[in-house]
Formats: C-alpha cells, structure tokens, sequence
C-alpha cells in the first residue's frame, strides 16, 4: 500500500510543480492583454469578491467539519472551494483582459495599508498554489498524516487570501469606472 501511495505522489509531484509555475506565468501575461472591441466584464469584480467570500467560510466550515470526525462533510467542502478558487482564477483573468486596471485613489495611511494587503494577497496566492495541491495530493494518497501537518500551514494562508481578496476589492470598488 505505502509504495501506492508514494507512486501517486510521485505522479502527481511533477503535475504540482508544473502548475504552481504556469498558472502565475498565465495570469501574470494575460494580466497584461487586452481583448479589443469586447464590452468590458465590469460586473465580475463584485463576483468573484463574493467567490472568495465563499471560498473563505466554506474553509473554515472544512475544518470544523474535520475536527468533529465528518470527513466526507470535510473532502466535499474542500472540493468545492478548489472548485472556487479556479472559478475567481478565470473570473479574475477575464475581468482583466476586458478592463482598463482601476488605479487605487485612496491617501495617506489608508493607501499604505491597501497597498500592504495587496502585496501580500498577491505573493501569498502565489504560494498557496503548491501548498493547495501537495496537500490535496496527500488525502489523494491517503497519507493522512503527512495531509494534516501541511494542512496546518495551508489552511491559514489560503483562508489570508480568501479574506484579503474581499478587501481588497472593498477598498477599491469606489474608484472603478463603471
């Protein structure tokens, strides 16, 4: 059973890898296109705001769920906010093909810590890639313990950038052009 396990691992190591270098490469060049003559997408950032206002309490439910022994009740959830997360990744990368990027006009303090949530969302959603993936890899493999002790360090990055992508967005739904 254990080399089964390690087999799957190891099948699913490269995919990993592969895929927390393409997608930031794919959002942070398609970040930069622009789809002319298209309407531009204006009513998504208030969606996928709310995607990962989802995402955000359907991780805390996971957990919950977790620690009172529901483990079917746990994988569902964790499932679905997979599932979110790559519906806000194709929301947001559309969003910005078709729109103009909305410059912050806030000031003084409140500037600073804008920019400070932002940054860190931006770098942490980066990172939480490969910690998303080996961690549904090892409840895959059924290596439960090894799943737990990285869930540990997952799960609070992951819900950072749920909860600081709605934020974000609050902050600088004022100065978009509509």
């Amino acid at each position: 059973m254990k080399g089964t396990q390690n087999a799957l691992e190891k099948k699913y190591n490269k995919y990993i890898w592969i895929l927390s270098v393409v997608i930031p490469v794919a959002v942070a060049v398609l970040f930069r296109v622009r789809i002319p003559n298209v309407e531009p997408l204006s009513f998504l950032p208030p969606v996928y705001a709310s995607v990962n206002a989802l995402t955000a309490v359907l991780l805390v439910m996971a957990v919950v769920a977790v620690k009172k022994g529901n483990l079917k009740t746990h994988e569902k959830l964790m499932k679905a906010c997979i599932g979110l997360s790559l519906a806000f990744l194709v929301m947001y990368v559309a969003y910005h093909m078709t729109s103009d990027p909305t410059p912050f006009g806030g000031e003084g303090a409140i500037k600073y810590i804008y920019y400070f949530l932002l940054i860190s969302h931006i770098l942490l959603s980066v990172g939480v890639i490969p910690l998303v993936l080996i961690t549904f890899v090892k409840a895959l493999a059924e290596r439960f313990d090894k799943h737990k002790k990285i869930a540990k360090v997952t799960f609070p990055i992951w819900l950072y950038v749920a909860v600081t992508g709605v934020v974000v967005y609050l902050m600088i739904a004022p100065y978009y052009q509509y």
